[in-house]
């Protein structure tokens, strides 16, 4: 099978040992990414999550249901073959992550930033051995070439499959020293996305949301916690 169909045609999505990996199979038949590569993947746990997938599917497919499908996909398609412009792209969020630029006023907005991002920059001065710098505004300013240097570092070392949750965890948070902690367990991932939301959660407390706002918002936040469920499983057996 080749690419997604409209249609369900199986009934039992089983996974397989094969070639020194795992497979799912659907009524025997092997599952391909949308390039027509075996879709292999190196843990048991992270066949499981897509034949459960493949299983909870009705009469019609429905692909946006399908994270842990689509992020084994994108792994083998395309992360793979350009992995170094990837770790490029996710690494280049240090130099201007969310954590480090702060509201100048109310001392609530101040005093919240604080509380819930102190900590992940005290994680990364451990860590890295440089603490990140702050900055009152959002005008860039740079961070310590060390730290940059020492994340990218961590960045590099991810494979194709954990570099695609990992983009993720990056991208839906806004920084990369909250998808660094996530893969750290240096808090659970729910509370992590928290933590990544204290300036939207008080422009909301101020002005209220939208049905549209509260949309986006809950898909990046499913994004998020499906990319720590992709990576997570790829550490299990």
């Amino acid at each position: 099978m080749s690419g997604w169909v409209k249609k369900r045609f199986w009934q039992n999505a089983v996974v397989e040992a094969a070639d020194g990996a795992f497979t799912v199979t659907l009524d025997g038949r092997s599952l391909k990414t949308p390039a027509k590569a075996p879709l292999l993947v190196r843990t048991r746990a992270v066949a499981a999550l897509i034949a459960a997938e493949w299983d909870a599917q009705g009469d019609i497919i429905a692909p946006d249901t399908m994270p842990a499908t689509r992020a084994a996909n994108a792994a083998i398609d395309k992360v793979r073959g350009q992995k170094a412009e990837v770790t490029e792209m996710i690494a280049a969020y240090g130099d201007s992550d969310l954590l480090c630029y702060r509201a100048e006023a109310p001392q609530e907005l101040v005093q919240r930033e604080m509380q819930a991002w102190d900590p992940l920059l005290d994680w990364a001065a451990h860590r890295y051995g440089v603490k990140p710098a702050t900055f009152v505004g959002v005008i860039h300013a740079p961070q310590p070439a060390e730290l940059l240097t020492s994340m990218r570092t961590d960045v590099e070392r991810l494979d194709a499959f954990e570099l695609t949750a990992f983009h993720d965890l990056v991208s839906m948070s806004g920084s990369l020293i909250i998808g660094l902690a996530t893969i750290d367990q240096f808090a659970t991932p729910p509370d992590l996305w928290t933590a990544s939301r204290v300036d939207e959660e008080w422009q909301i407390e101020q002005w209220g949301s939208d049905e549209e706002a509260e949309r986006l918002a809950a898909g990046r936040k499913a994004a998020f916690l499906d990319a720590a469920r992709f990576y997570f499983a790829l550490q299990s057996d």
